[in-house]
């Protein structure tokens, strides 16, 4: 089974957050939401989750096959501030898994250095803020271990390409035969 870890922080955008957990689950992968506090986590606007567990908890205590860093603010500027988020990252990359994230969030993989000479797309108003990585303009990036996608109104088509990485396009049509996205 495939194993998916979504990081939760204060501020975080639902929309990216809740549709990727969906869609994941909906290929079979097991998602594990991990937060950077206990308790409900509130997002940006104002609906509330409960994760799973603390990303503190987790820090090599298991391994993910892919870990996704949803957008949001103040949910970004949350993560970034996160040693914990920064040294799951590292450990990821360096293992060569997957690693994706939305909208601001690519601000977190530049801040943990892990964008020097990649393909990365952000939402476009936290462009000129990520300081490496060849920047391009789709929907969604994929360059290797590393998916990117803009905001909210491509978390689908994110989710999709997720799912396309870890199990293969058939498993993503499949999963996309019950949702009907444009792909």
């Amino acid at each position: 089974m495939k194993t998916v870890l979504v990081t939760l922080a204060p501020g975080f955008e639902e929309i990216e957050t809740i549709t990727v957990v969906d869609i994941l689950r909906r290929a079979g992968a097991r998602v594990t939401l991990g937060a950077t506090q206990d308790g409900p986590i509130e997002g940006s606007r104002g609906v509330s989750v409960l994760p799973d567990t603390t990303l503190d908890r987790l820090v090599e205590q298991e391994t993910f096959d892919l870990i996704v860093l949803p957008g949001g603010q103040p949910g970004t500027d949350n993560l970034c501030k996160n040693t914990a988020v920064h040294s799951l990252l590292q450990e990821q990359a360096k293992a060569g898994r997957a690693i994706a994230a939305i909208c601001a969030a690519p601000m977190v993989l530049d801040q943990a250095g892990l964008l020097e000479g990649r393909c990365v797309t952000s939402h476009p108003s936290v462009a000129d803020r990520l300081n490496s990585g060849h920047y391009v303009e789709s929907r969604v990036a994929v360059d290797g271990n590393l998916i990117t996608s803009r905001a909210p109104g491509t978390a689908l088509e994110f989710a999709l390409a997720l799912v396309d990485k870890l199990f293969g396009p058939e498993r993503m049509e499949m999963v996309n035969k019950g949702v009907l996205a444009r792909i």
